[in-house]
């Protein structure tokens, strides 16, 4: 596979969803257990700069990324966000789609589930940082990917998220 460009930053290793036209990845600060992206394969800034097939398929993997996640994380409902513009909290100049699976209970905005919102512009801000290393095995199935509810949580490394492609790439083959 060649080099899977999100913006300027090389994200090969954290696919684990691709068509043509889009692929998903996971996230570097997930909000809740789950969060991934979906991104059109063009870099443009914009969902305005896509054409009417790059729209129709950046969308359609959303619907099967969000439909595959929800039931790989337990969710009983998806928050679907496009931040389109840095005025919209977009810090990495290339379009994408956050899907997030969501819980009535066990959520951690379950008493207030539109302050997902204000976390997606805090999470934003640090998409862009180097990726941090671990020694040690990681255990990705669903229940134990770690989520810290504060602002001072880690980036994950990149065995943590390659783990959680490897186990996504699998539920999609």
């Amino acid at each position: 596979m060649s080099a899977v460009l999100f913006s300027t930053i090389n994200v090969t290793t954290q696919v684990f969803y691709k068509t043509s036209l889009a692929y998903a990845i996971v996230n570097l600060k997930p909000i809740v257990r789950g969060h991934v992206l979906v991104i059109p394969t063009r870099v443009v800034p914009r969902l305005a700069d896509l054409t009417a097939e790059e729209v129709s398929s950046l969308f359609s993997a959303v619907q099967r990324v969000g439909s595959v996640v929800q039931t790989a994380y337990g969710a009983d409902a998806l928050t679907v966000a496009c931040q389109d513009g840095k005025a919209a909290g977009q810090s990495i100049p290339h379009v994408h789609v956050h899907i997030l699976p969501r819980r009535f209970k066990g959520d951690r905005f379950e008493n207030a589930p539109d302050d997902v919102y204000p976390e997606l512009d805090k999470t934003a801000r640090g998409m862009g940082r180097v990726y941090a290393t671990k020694d040690e095995p990681v255990d990705l199935e669903p229940e134990n990917i770690k989520v810290d509810a504060d602002d001072a949580r880690l980036p994950r490394t990149m065995e943590e998220m390659e783990l959680e492609a490897k186990w996504l790439s699998k539920i999609f083959a």
